[in-house]
């Protein structure tokens, strides 16, 4: 994260003794490094040791198939329509994955009564329906809907949902960090005047975690395809302060300023987070285009660096046809794409959008799961055939 937080109780110098009330027992320090010792970190003080693992052991979890020598087309899915049931772990489908990236969706109609961690990959989720509360080993963050939860790889974390009922995740894994883009901070990492959002509009955690927030001592670990269970002798939410850059966040998508122009203006103007291989951007209600001749629909454009993925909120999507809420389309490089029929000279004249959607472009090509072909339109790739 782009800026220092601290919560709980520190010691004034780092690295020096830190007693507990006791006046004989340390607190333990742990450093949360990234980069090695070169990057942004912070340093949690635990109750415990935090290497008190007990054991260790693989769980056997069915790897998800992935289409083989599949035609490059246009693809569009409905995800809403999968209704399996579980927790917002364990119930996670994959849709689209690289080297660098996954994506999946989760219906949540179970707590999780356990903590998880992802051992290699940072996690985005953004929270399409439900709210609750993020805990984790840096604290609670409650997040209601609309929210992108940024979880740093290594934080130990578990989802409280308010309701079980219709909770609907978006999920995005990288083994790079989700940054805020270095086009809106100056050279100390603060946000710019420019930039669509600011500091304030991002929440940390207000308050540390204790037992009760993770009723197991059990920890599921995933580390790429592997899922362990790691059992710990103490419980790992025995944190009593931290300090530092690295930490989970929550950030709102109705909280993102829109950049509007004079003509349309590209993609690059809705980014929220930057990766090294792959961009997030979202879309948010914005007045068009104000010169007296501007199309505001997108023109025609063939991203030969970059698969595009589009997770279609709620709104009316103006440049496309049968899309609902959790709707996924998927238009791979080497293919232009743009609007559909119809959609160019319906959009002439309109002074504004309400839609929201979120957007990942990768660059690499993304391989698709077979559970796609279950949930997609089969006619998608022959909408733009005018008739």
């Amino acid at each position: 994260m782009a800026f220092y937080t601290r919560l709980g109780k520190l010691p004034e110098k780092k690295h020096c003794t830190f007693y507990k009330e006791d006046g004989v027992s340390l607190y333990r320090e742990e450093l949360f490094s990234t980069k090695g010792f070169s990057g942004i970190y912070s340093l949690r003080y635990h109750e415990h040791m935090p290497t008190e693992i007990l054991s260790i052991t693989t769980q056997s979890v069915q790897e998800p198939k992935l289409e083989k020598d599949s035609a490059l087309s246009w693809r569009l899915f409905h995800t809403h329509r999968d209704n399996s049931k579980g927790d917002g772990i364990k119930n996670r489908r994959l849709w689209l994955r690289n080297e660098d990236c996954s994506i999946y969706t989760a219906h949540v109609t179970d707590q999780a009564m356990y903590g998880y961690k992802n051992a290699i990959a940072h996690e985005l989720v953004f929270v399409h329906r439900g709210s609750g509360f993020l805990y984790s080993d840096f604290g609670m963050i409650q997040f209601a809907a609309g929210d992108y939860l940024v979880i740093p790889k290594g934080c130990i974390y578990r989802l409280v949902f308010d309701h079980l009922s219709d909770n609907r995740l978006l999920l995005v894994e990288s083994k790079t960090p989700f940054e805020i883009p270095s086009k809106y901070r100056n050279e100390f990492g603060q946000l710019q005047e420019h930039a669509p959002y600011s500091e304030r509009d991002f929440r940390t955690p207000s308050e540390l975690c204790s037992h009760e927030h993770l009723p197991s001592q059990s920890i599921v670990c995933k580390a790429g395809d592997v899922w362990m269970l790691q059992e710990y002798k103490h419980n790992p939410f025995d944190v009593v302060g931290w300090e530092g850059y690295e930490y989970p966040y929550a950030f709102n998508i109705k909280d993102f300023s829109p950049v509007v122009g004079k003509i349309h203006l590209p993609p690059p103007v809705h980014q929220v987070f930057s990766t090294q291989s792959f961009v997030v951007c979202n879309f948010v209600p914005r007045l068009f285009d104000f010169h007296e001749h501007a199309v505001p629909a997108p023109y025609f454009h063939s991203n030969v660096d970059s698969d595009e993925v589009i997770y279609y909120v709620e709104g009316d999507f103006m440049s496309r046809t049968g899309i609902e809420e959790g709707s996924v389309s998927y238009h791979p490089m080497g293919l232009p794409h743009g609007p559909q029929p119809g959609k160019t000279e319906n959009s002439i004249g309109k002074k504004e959008t309400k839609e929201f959607a979120v957007m990942i472009d990768t660059f690499s090509p993304l391989q698709k799961a077979e559970s796609i072909s279950k949930l997609e339109d089969k006619n998608y790739s022959r909408s733009w055939i005018q008739k």
